[in-house]
């Protein structure tokens, strides 16, 4: 991998729990150009945790203990934007992107519909949004998107996709966005270098799941297909444990 650039993604379900779970000597094990996190639950000034070599940036969201996103990185932006310019998205901490000589950078916290799927509108309304911010990142430069995406794309991507078919993360309409997503000019890196791997980043803390591997693959790199011939390997790290989500990596030329 020497030349190549490392990226890393993981919802941590809450930094300060995991930073109790090893989160330190985790993070020094990737040995990544940038880490990215989802799910921090912070406020400012509720942590110091610094890393050497590395800066940090970091987006809260206004309700105290959610959601929440920062990215350390030990590349020097070129500038550094939160949230996608909309108020009636950016009050949840949800994005941060780095705008890096050749690529932009971003780390994405995707809401969830939830139990009843009662935020699926603001979901769909969410998704459009989100999709045209990067369309007009991909205008000037390549994209590299990253994070909790919270869908399931295809059947290959959870246990128990029949029983699924109504549950949030895996509504038809979210599946959908996805796809449109996709075919706006982005790659699932995952999928492109292993079409018919089973592999999972999310276990529900409920029945056992993680121990049984009845998970799902909702944390994604995507990248504009102009990058697609930089993508060296790509991963999924289920046996680094700490949240209900592992990480995920993407390594670039």
């Amino acid at each position: 991998m020497d030349g190549g650039i490392k990226f890393v993604s993981w919802n941590v379900n809450g930094l300060r729990a995991v930073c109790g779970k090893g989160f330190a000597e985790i993070f020094e094990s990737f040995d990544a150009d940038f880490v990215c996190l989802q799910e921090t639950k912070l406020q400012e000034g509720q942590t110091d945790l610094s890393f050497p070599l590395y800066r940090s940036y970091w987006c809260y969201a206004q309700k105290k203990g959610y959601s929440g996103t920062a990215v350390f990185t030990r590349r020097t932006p070129l500038r550094v934007s939160y949230g996608i310019g909309l108020p009636e998205h950016d009050s949840e901490g949800r994005v941060i992107t780095l705008e890096m000589e050749d690529f932009h950078l971003v780390n994405v916290y995707v809401p969830n519909s939830q139990d009843g799927l009662r935020r699926l509108d603001y979901r769909m309304s969410w998704e459009d949004a989100f999709r045209e911010y990067l369309l007009g990142l991909s205008a000037s430069k390549g994209v590299v998107v990253c994070g909790d995406m919270n869908v399931a794309h295809n059947e290959i991507d959870l246990k128990n996709p029949s029983t699924n078919r109504m549950n949030a993360g895996f509504t038809d309409k979210e599946r959908g966005k996805m796809s449109e997503l996709l075919a706006a000019g982005f790659t699932d890196t995952w999928r492109f270098q292993h079409p018919d791997e089973v592999k999972y980043s999310w276990w529900s803390y409920r029945m056992n799941a993680r121990a049984r591997n009845a998970g799902w693959r909702i944390d994604y790199f995507l990248v504009s297909d102009s990058l697609r011939g930089r993508v060296l390997s790509t991963d999924i790290l289920n046996d680094v444990a700490g949240s209900d989500h592992c990480p995920v990596t993407l390594v670039l030329r």
